[in-house]
C-alpha cells in the first residue's frame, strides 16, 4: 500500500508537512506503522502537487523519495495553501514509473489513491467500458489509481463528493476486498474516503490536514472510520458513514 497526505490551509512551506513532522510522509516512506498487510516500505514513487495562484503544479519520480537529493532545497521553497503528496509501494505486477505516482491531475483537481483493485485488471473490465475511449488511451499509466481516477474525472459534474463516493461503491462492488482510500482537491475543498485502509484528520480554525498516519502524537490527531466519507475546506469538516459500512 501506498502512504499520502491532503493539507488545506494558511501558506506554508512544502516541508514543514512533508519532511519536519517527526513521523512525516518521508518517514512512513520506509518506516510506516500501519501497512495493514499492504508492504513494509513505499519505495516505488512519490510524487507531491500544489497550488501556485490558484493552479496546480505537480512534481513526481520514480525513485523513493528519500533517494531524491533535490527534494529538501525544493520542499523548503515552494509555500501553498493547498498541498497533496504520496509514496507508493506498487502492486506486483503494475509497472513502476514516474507516471504511476500520484498525484494525478485533471485541470485544477490533484487526486490520490492508497491502496489497490482486487482482481485487477479483468474486475474492472465492466466500469472501465463505460468510460470514453479517449480517456483510456491518455491515462496517466495502467494502473489502478490511474482507471480509479479516470471513473471519477468522469463523474465530476455530480459534484466531488458524490463522484468519488459513486466509484468507490461501485469498484468495491465490482471487486470486493479492494483498498479504497482516495485523496481529491481542487485547492479549497477536499473530498477523501478510509475504505479498508487507514486515515486520520486533524482540524485547527483554519486549516484541515488529513493523513495516513499521523505525523506526532497528542497533537489533534483523530482516526477516521471506515467506510467514512470526509468532505472539507479550510474552515469546516464533516464525515459520512458510506453505504455498506461495517
Amino acid at each position: 500500500m501506498c502512504r499520502h497526505f491532503a493539507y488545506l490551509g494558511p501558506e506554508t512551506p512544502l516541508a514543514s508537512l512533508l519532511l519536519d513532522p517527526p513521523h512525516s510522509l518521508y518517514r512512513q516512506s520506509w518506516s510506516p506503522s500501519d501497512m495493514r498487510g499492504g508492504g513494509s516500505v513505499n519505495a516505488d514513487g512519490f510524487g507531491m502537487g500544489w497550488y501556485t495562484q490558484g493552479e496546480p503544479v505537480r512534481y513526481r519520480r520514480s525513485v523513493p523519495i528519500w533517494a531524491d537529493e533535490n527534494l529538501p532545497g525544493l520542499a523548503a521553497s515552494i509555500r501553498s495553501t493547498a498541498v497533496v503528496a504520496a509514496v507508493r509501494n506498487g502492486t506486483v505486477g503494475m509497472p513502476l514509473m514516474e507516471s504511476a505516482a500520484g498525484p494525478f491531475q485533471h485541470q485544477r483537481w490533484l487526486f490520490s489513491h492508497n491502496g489497490l483493485v482486487r482482481g485487477w485488471p479483468g474486475s474492472m473490465a465492466k466500469l472501465a467500458e463505460g468510460l470514453p475511449v479517449t480517456d483510456l488511451l491518455t491515462m496517466d499509466a495502467t494502473v489502478d489509481s490511474a482507471l480509479l481516477w479516470a471513473l471519477i474525472v468522469n463523474r465530476l459534474e455530480l459534484g466531488p463528493a458524490e463522484a468519488v463516493a459513486s466509484v468507490v461503491r461501485e469498484v468495491e462492488a465490482a471487486a470486493p476486498g479492494s483498498r479504497l482510500n482516495v485523496l481529491l482537491t481542487d485547492g479549497e475543498q477536499l473530498v477523501a474516503t478510509t475504505w479498508t485502509h487507514s486515515l486520520w484528520v486533524k482540524q485547527t480554525d483554519d486549516s484541515v490536514t488529513v493523513s495516513s498516519e499521523p505525523w506526532s502524537t497528542g497533537d489533534g490527531w483523530r482516526e477516521l472510520p471506515d467506510r467514512t466519507l470526509l468532505t472539507a475546506t479550510r474552515y469546516s469538516c464533516s464525515t459520512t458513514p458510506m453505504e455498506g459500512r461495517q
